[in-house]
């Protein structure tokens, strides 16, 4: 996905190789994520595509099946991949990624702490931020879970940019060595407040760290505890709607104006 080396770097005029990882979109509701293999095919509702036929096309091509039907083969970057990813466990969509990589302030060469790494929706996005030159912590409690995140990062080209470990950070903390390191602090924890004073040993003395939670009683115990160590501390609720403008309701405006 971010590859740092010249030739490998993604973008939608490099032409797809052989074991490259690309999102297959069929429409909007209907993607997948494939790694290239000459000499497979992909058989859907659409007919069957041979993955040599996709070798030396550019991301965003559109390629047809002996049928006629025809798919896009997307890059994965990581607000697709948000899309397409296995759910280990419930994920942070674009609308939260993108307030949270803005309200951190993750600009390129940042250091990011983050728990937990769940599914690694967020952490994809964490990645690119700091490319080329900052560097992801992810830590999860679950073995199984950051093995699983540990080979995602591998497959869609990250695993320079992330470390994932294995660690209960509502009860251990933060790892010592990276004390006063980290830029930003993300936590996704059921009890983010045990999370808070490791957090601010971490942290820069400008550092920002951001607490997601579901629940409003999860929200009122982490800002007490917040208040105690943090001198600036808000709170938001971010939404996402889809709205739809239906050709019936445009016709029905148009005809009473």
């Amino acid at each position: 996905m971010l590859s740092l080396h010249p030739a490998k770097k993604l973008s939608f005029n490099r032409s797809i190789s052989n074991g490259d990882l690309v999102i297959v979109y069929e429409r909007h509701d209907i993607m997948k994520a494939v790694t290239v293999c000459e000499g497979s095919v992909l058989q859907n509702r659409f007919g069957v595509f041979k993955h040599s036929d996709w070798i030396g096309k550019p991301f965003g091509s559109k390629v047809f099946s002996c049928k006629g039907g025809f798919v896009y083969l997307l890059a994965p970057t990581p607000e697709l991949w948000t899309l397409v990813l296995n759910h280990r466990t419930q994920i942070l969509y674009i609308a939260d990624i993108s307030f949270v990589i803005m309200y951190l302030e993750i600009v390129p060469g940042c250091v990011v702490l983050e728990s937990g790494t769940g599914s690694g929706s967020l952490t994809s996005s964490l990645a690119r931020a700091v490319a080329p030159s900052g560097h992801v912590y992810t830590f999860d409690f679950h073995e199984q879970r950051a093995a699983s995140a540990r080979a995602d990062f591998e497959r869609t080209g990250l695993s320079s940019l992330v470390t994932v470990q294995v660690r209960d950070i509502q009860g251990e903390g933060f790892p010592d060595d990276l004390t006063g390191m980290a830029d930003s602090v993300f936590l996704d924890l059921p009890q983010p407040w045990l999370a808070i004073p490791a957090a601010a040993k971490v942290l820069r003395h400008d550092g920002t760290l951001c607490s997601f939670s579901p629940c409003i009683e999860q929200v009122q115990r982490t800002c007490e505890t917040l208040r105690t160590r943090f001198t600036d501390t808000r709170t938001f609720e971010v939404l996402l709607r889809t709205y739809e403008v239906r050709e019936e309701k445009m016709q029905s405006l148009c005809g009473d104006s």
